[in-house]
């Protein structure tokens, strides 16, 4: 454990300084393209503080996280060397596999997108976007229950976070606009930067797309893989607009337990915690010549009798259903 932290303690000067060429680049522009989001010294600098404060409770996230994947492999009839060269490529593998369901659990779980959100809320797509990363979101270890089949199958759990940082170090340059499409077989096979412009796009046909960290094809396999074909509109439906990185970090959970605290159920509470982003519980028919009951929230608005309103969300939009 404490040689993959190092790993990625180590690495930071390497992503500084691929941070400032590519800033440099921009700067260097003299006709910049218009398609492209470009950078903010603001927005930067807030993706960097949010790093900081992350660098400052890491081992505190891993001291959470690791029990889950620990018990799990006290369970496991053996442990697999961590000498031979096959575990590495079964460890590096079969992670990526359980990154890929973990990365589509923070899109479609509520409670795990109130953290993953952070890393989607610039609306600028460069190298310092790579690194606002979520820190102490409240039930964000969950995800990690992912990695428990693994441990059952002896993979030493010190491998198993190896193998995340790597995915995460190898997704670290997918962040820029600046690199277009590479070779046809590498497309096909790998996460490319055109393949993570897309999943952070937040306009169709975009939403929900691309969550491979090192292999595209697990999104090939399971319907989730979609292909640049339009410009690129990053952030989230609605933007935060605010370069404060505790609220830029907090915001979704802070409006994750106000829809909780507001719920008119506990179906409705436990609904806004594991139903997709954007759920809201549906809205009772008003009967006609009946005065609409007004919540803490909002009154539902006059509709036919018998009727019933749900508001169906993806992470970075909405469309209401009427039945």
């Amino acid at each position: 454990m404490e040689s993959a932290i190092r790993a990625g303690t180590y690495a930071i000067p390497v992503l500084l300084l691929l941070m400032a060429i590519e800033f440099v680049g921009y700067s260097r522009d003299k006709a910049p393209d218009a398609r492209r989001a470009g950078v903010s010294v603001r927005d930067t600098a807030t993706s960097l503080s949010i790093f900081v404060v992350g660098r400052i409770e890491l081992l505190l996230a891993r001291f959470i996280e690791l029990p889950l994947v620990a018990i799990a492999a006290s369970f496991a009839p053996f442990t697999l060397p961590g000498s031979a060269w096959w575990v590495w490529v079964a460890a590096i593998i079969l992670t990526e596999f359980a990154f890929y369901f973990r990365h589509r659990m923070n899109h479609r779980i509520r409670l795990l997108w109130a953290g993953h959100s952070v890393h989607h809320s610039s609306r600028h797509f460069n190298l310092s976007t790579a690194v606002r990363l979520p820190c102490l979101i409240p039930g964000a270890f969950l995800a990690n229950v992912v990695d428990v089949p693994l441990a059952l199958i002896g993979i030493p759990v010190w491998m198993i976070f190896t193998a995340h940082i790597i995915i995460l170090l190898y997704q670290y340059p997918l962040h820029t606009e600046r690199i277009d499409r590479l070779p046809r077989a590498v497309e096909f096979m790998f996460n490319t930067p055109s393949h993570h412009r897309v999943h952070h796009g937040a306009n169709n046909p975009y939403l929900d797309k691309n969550y491979g960290g090192i292999l595209i094809v697990w999104d090939r396999i399971f319907g989730s893989y979609a292909e640049e074909v339009e410009r690129v509109r990053y952030g989230l439906a609605t933007n935060i607009d605010t370069f404060n990185p505790l609220k830029a970090n907090y915001h979704e959970f802070v409006s994750l337990l106000r829809d909780v605290r507001h719920a008119r159920t506990w179906s409705g509470r436990v609904g806004y915690l594991v139903k997709p982003p954007g759920w809201h519980e549906p809205v009772p028919a008003v009967r006609p010549g009946t005065a609409p009951v007004i919540g803490r929230r909002r009154g539902p608005e006059p509709i036919s009798s018998g009727s019933l309103v749900s508001v169906h969300h993806s992470p970075r939009g909405s469309h209401a259903e009427v039945s």
